[in-house]
């Protein structure tokens, strides 16, 4: 069986998929089948029985429009991927969606289609085998040993997130990273030659990669010589610049747009066969074929065999052996609720006035050092965010280290972690302010959608930070990311909630946790130990005058503080009145309906929700009928002390508005 008939089941498949749903990509699946046949069946070191084995290669498709060639290559080898999801590719609930989405796919390592974002992925997925490695491999027992390979296309490197992922894995030389470049010339809109004329080869020398510059794609035994090249280099990521030629084997569309992004047509999918020499019908394999790809065999020998380095390596070093076991199945330490609970406590009972970006800072020097599975960083902005610990260290200065300076880099920040926490065996912390979550925003928004486990860490929360001006202070980002589904966020009063928030977000799997932290100090709560307890439902009851209440005050972050004063004030002028803290209103939602009414009840129609964020979000909370004192504009250049009671957060106003709508 030659190679190009093992390619050209990739191109079949791929084209009559495409056709069948009158939707897709057959352009790039076939221009690159020659490329995937070679790294597939002559390196990949994987198993299609066990998808999720510890230590086999990553592959990661960038260009995730291409998702036929994945799925040809996941079924074609033996994965759980029958003929019959093909024929259903793009339909509803098929684990052949357009783009690859993880979760749906055996084999998918990661949700890839907004360009570059895979390649970011990739990155992480590179950091954490470098790290995984250097943390537990021993003379004589190398457990962590794999690749990293990421197919990627002109469009992937025309987004800007190839340039801050790429630079960062140069600096940090990341010799088991792998990049194909599909060099095709060709996007949606036609030749790139008319708005993309980078020298990619140089531009990525210039990123400290090792570049193999370009070959013929089409010709296996250039290709696999590329990868033993790319292979052999130790201390430096490889690019292989590979020329194809799009929708390769259609005589009338292969090298134009029109293979891109549409069915080739029933008349042009007959003239490919035949140019092909593929003699068989719409997805039909024949046997010798799918023997000629199957990797089940190989795979499972591979596995087996590292399963037997694994017993030696328990016999050798049975603790280090668990804590591997322990964190590649993401459990938390068994002391690990009883740590937390004490810490808490002891928060409560030792007030500090500190800011919530202090308060997580301390969180970390406690928890820290029970999870050596942290591997935080921050876009340039430690000093700031506080998210260096006292057991930190750089990678750049040690490869079994635990923290990344990531760089003015907040997109590829944000992108690299989602694939450090889908290889496994870390949990990714990041930071930055929250005003450059929108730097990040559509990689804050794959965490979320693919599940990952990852803690963003935002500081400088409101306009409480001062003098940097609008630029600089977030007002719509806390509702923004309260909107994104599958996102959880708290926004704590003080270094209790914050330490709760910390728990919470390290206990979560299945999804993104932000933390929303402060720059300015900030006083501490009183709480009974059953409200302590409370914090960790979302929202709770902080202060009540008893009985009914005439009037709900809510708050969160900062502005908890005003918020207890204002009530205190209307207590004394006799009203009763209710003050809900409520830091995750993500959480809160979540609770059972009678817990969620016994803080909200819903007989209490007069509320106010304080909080120095946009505030039509809290009409969910406080109905129409409801007052919400929050910001409508952007903020303003000038001290904190200053903006607060310019933009109406004082005690004054939150009793005004308190009264109007205790009088309606």
């Amino acid at each position: 069986m030659s190679r190009r008939e093992l390619a050209n089941a990739i191109r079949a498949l791929s084209m009559d998929a495409v056709q069948k749903a009158n939707s897709g990509h057959p352009g790039a699946p076939m221009g690159m089948a020659d490329i995937a046949e070679v790294l597939w069946n002559d390196f990949l070191k994987h198993n299609p029985s066990d998808p999720h084995w510890y230590d086999r290669d990553r592959f990661i498709l960038s260009n995730g429009h291409a998702s036929m060639l994945q799925y040809s290559l996941l079924h074609l080898t033996g994965y759980d991927l029958p003929m019959e999801e093909l024929k259903n590719f793009r339909q509803l609930h098929s684990k052949t969606p357009g783009h690859p989405e993880l979760g749906y796919t055996p084999g998918i390592e990661t949700t890839t289609g907004p360009l570059g974002q895979g390649l970011a992925n990739a990155v992480g997925m590179a950091i954490s085998e470098r790290t995984l490695a250097a943390q537990f491999n021993q003379p004589e027992h190398d457990i962590v040993d794999h690749y990293t390979y990421v197919f990627m296309g002109d469009g992937c490197l025309m987004e800007g997130i190839s340039h801050e992922a790429c630079s960062l894995a140069g600096t940090l030389g990341l010799g088991k990273l792998i990049g194909f470049y599909d060099h095709n010339g060709i996007s949606i809109d036609g030749h790139t030659e008319g708005w993309f004329t980078d020298d990619t080869a140089k531009r990525f020398e210039a990123y400290h990669w090792h570049v193999v510059h370009e070959i013929d794609g089409h010709d296996p035994e250039a290709v696999k010589k590329a990868i033993i090249e790319a292979q052999s280099v130790k201390d430096k990521p490889s690019l292989i610049i590979c020329r194809t030629v799009i929708g390769f084997g259609s005589p009338n569309k292969a090298g134009k747009e029109e293979s891109h992004g549409s069915a080739l047509g029933e008349e042009e999918v007959a003239l490919a066969r035949k140019q092909l020499g593929w003699k068989y019908p719409a997805f039909e394999i024949p046997k010798a074929i799918y023997q000629g790809w199957d990797a089940r065999e190989k795979g499972e020998k591979a596995q087996h065999s590292w399963n037997d380095k694994l017993a030696a390596y328990k016999k050798a070093h049975p603790d280090l052996a668990a804590e591997f076991e322990r964190r590649m199945s993401g459990k938390l330490p068994d002391n690990w609720q009883s740590i937390t609970q004490k810490y808490i406590e002891t928060l409560q009972s030792e007030p500090a006035k500190i800011a919530t970006r202090k308060a997580s800072q301390n969180t970390l020097n406690v928890y820290g050092p029970y999870l050596k599975e942290l591997l935080g960083g921050s876009a340039d902005l430690a000093p700031s965010n506080l998210t260096i610990w006292k057991e930190s260290v750089s990678l750049k200065e040690d490869p079994a280290g635990n923290y990344i300076h990531y760089g003015v880099r907040e997109f590829g920040m944000t992108a690299i972690a989602n694939g450090i926490a889908h290889h496994g065996g870390f949990l990714p912390y990041t930071a930055t302010f929250l005003m450059f979550v929108e730097y990040a925003r559509n990689a804050a928004r794959m965490a979320a959608l693919m599940k990952a486990r990852q803690i963003m860490v935002y500081t400088h929360d409101s306009i409480g930070l001062g003098e940097d001006g609008p630029t600089h202070q977030a007002v719509e980002q806390l509702a923004s990311l309260r909107l994104t589904p599958n996102f959880s966020t708290w926004r704590p009063c003080d270094q209790v909630e914050t330490a709760v928030a910390w728990k919470a977000a390290i206990e979560r799997h299945d999804g993104p946790t932000a933390l929303i932290l402060s720059r300015q100090n900030l006083a501490q709560i009183e709480r009974s130990p059953d409200q302590v307890k409370a914090i960790a439902r979302g929202g709770y009851v902080l202060k009540d005058s008893g009985g009914k209440p005439d009037l709900i005050l809510i708050a969160t972050g900062s502005e908890l503080e005003i918020t207890v004063l204002a009530a205190e004030k209307l207590v004394a002028d006799g009203h009763s009145v209710r003050v809900v803290s409520l830091p995750s209103t993500d959480v809160f939602d979540k609770q059972d309906e009678a817990y969620r009414e016994s803080v909200l009840p819903s007989d209490v129609s007069a509320r106010v929700a304080v909080e120095a964020g946009i505030a039509d979000y809290w009409y969910k909370y406080v109905g129409l009928k409801g007052a919400i004192v929050g910001m409508t504009t952007y903020g303003e250049s000038a001290p904190a002390e200053k903006l607060f009671p310019f933009f109406g957060f004082t005690v004054e106003n939150v009793v005004e508005n308190a009264k109007k709508v205790m009088s309606k």
